[in-house]
Formats: C-alpha cells, sequence, structure tokens
C-alpha cells in the first residue's frame, strides 16, 4: 500500500493542532464527518454480516476521527489496517480487528476478500498520482465496493492548515505555508490537494465509479468528496 511519506501519527498529530478539541472547526468536522457516513451507508448499503476493510486509520483518538468505527452498527464486521501498533486504536474499539501493515506493499488480503474497501482521509496524503492509482487500485482489488472520501481543494478553507482561499491554486499554496511556518502541507510530497479531477485520476481505467460531494455540502464549494465504486 502506498501511504504517506510522514508517519500517519504524525500527520493526524498534525492535522488536529488545527482543528482543537471544542472547537467551532471540531463541531462542524464531526457533522461533515457524520454525513460522510450516513453517504457510505447509502451507497454501500452494508448488510449484517458483511466484511468491511478500513484503510489507514487514525492513531489519534478525538471524537470526530475513525467514524466508521465510532459510528457503524456491526464493528466485529470491521478490520482496519494501518503502519503503527495502533495501541490507542485497539483499546478504544477492541471489537473491531486491526492488522498492522507494511509501507508500500499491496495489502495482505486476497482479491475480493471483503464486501467493502473503505478509505477515509489517507489518498490526499500519498505521495505522487501513480501511488495514488495504486493505493486505489488496491481497494477495489481487496473489496467488491469501494468507499473513498478525501477532503475538497475547493471547500473555502483548506483542512489541514486553517488557510483560506490560497489553496485553490498550485501556484499560491506552497508560498503561503512557507510565510505562515506551515512548510510541510505545502510538499505534494505530504498533501495532494483534491479535485474532482484529480480524484478520477486516482482510478485505474475502466472501473465505473461515482465521484460526488459530501460533508458539509456547499454545492461545488464542499467540504469533502466521495468515489464510490459499485461491484465490477
Amino acid at each position: 500500500m502506498m501511504v504517506p511519506m510522514e508517519h500517519p501519527a504524525r500527520v493526524d498529530t498534525k492535522y488536529y493542532e488545527v482543528v482543537e478539541a471544542s472547537s467551532l472547526a471540531q463541531r462542524l468536522a464531526m457533522v461533515a464527518r457524520q454525513r460522510m457516513h450516513a453517504d457510505f451507508l447509502s451507497l454501500c448499503n452494508p448488510l449484517p454480516g458483511e466484511t468491511i476493510l478500513d484503510v489507514g486509520v487514525s492513531d489519534v483518538m478525538r471524537d470526530e476521527a475513525n467514524m466508521l468505527e465510532r459510528s457503524y452498527a456491526f464493528p466485529e464486521a470491521i478490520t482496519a489496517v494501518g503502519l503503527g501498533d495502533a495501541r490507542p486504536f485497539q483499546e478504544a474499539f477492541p471489537r473491531v480487528r486491526y492488522l498492522r501493515i507494511e509501507p508500500n506493499k499491496p495489502l495482505p488480503f486476497a482479491d475480493k476478500a471483503f464486501d467493502i474497501s473503505v478509505s477515509n482521509a489517507v489518498l490526499e496524503h500519498v505521495g505522487s498520482v501513480e501511488d495514488q492509482r495504486r493505493l486505489v487500485s488496491e481497494l477495489f482489488r481487496v473489496g467488491r465496493r469501494s468507499f473513498v472520501t478525501v477532503p475538497h481543494r475547493f471547500f473555502p478553507v483548506e483542512h489541514h492548515t486553517g488557510i483560506p482561499l490560497f489553496h485553490w491554486s498550485d501556484l499560491t499554496f506552497p508560498p503561503i505555508c512557507r510565510l505562515l511556518g506551515k512548510t510541510g502541507w505545502g510538499s505534494r510530497e505530504n498533501l495532494i490537494l483534491m479535485s474532482r479531477r484529480r480524484l478520477a485520476a486516482a482510478c485505474p481505467p475502466g472501473r465505473a465509479v461515482r465521484i460526488g460531494t459530501t460533508g458539509l455540502r456547499l454545492g461545488p464549494f464542499s467540504s469533502n468528496l466521495y468515489l464510490f465504486a459499485p461491484p465490477a
């Protein structure tokens, strides 16, 4: 699996420095993730007993993190994978099976091993378009249907930095990150700002998919995008 250049726990920690606990930003993030979960249920229509793989769960325990594990009615159906030992995650979600995986290697599961494969807020941290396509291909390989969400670059405020509007252009975002001391977020190795076009480019050719807005719905400025792949 292609993974962020930095360890995901550090990426998550940096993100939650912007989304402070008990802040308006956290409350909005929770609303967005609840709506993303509702869209997951509506599109994937998981049935009791169907198996779900969640790729790239967070090691940071926050109310708005790991929404699938917090919200899904049958957590024992979930297998979660990540790069760390995830002890806080395993303590918080003891009914979820957790498996530590190796970076830059295929997922350790057979083809169509799961009814549904899921990845939330991971794809934007994968270091290149080619690596993104490999990750999405792996999700499609191991899941009969797939659901992926990413932050939408055309939401008025950039999710990871709190910077408004400058992230709408690849020309303006890195300089403003350097100016504000957020240099790491201006590097494509750590963050690829996702649009509909870039999400479509991450899909392997020939697979029918549906791309739409989710989270805080503001039309073309909605906070998140989803990618849904029905059974091939």
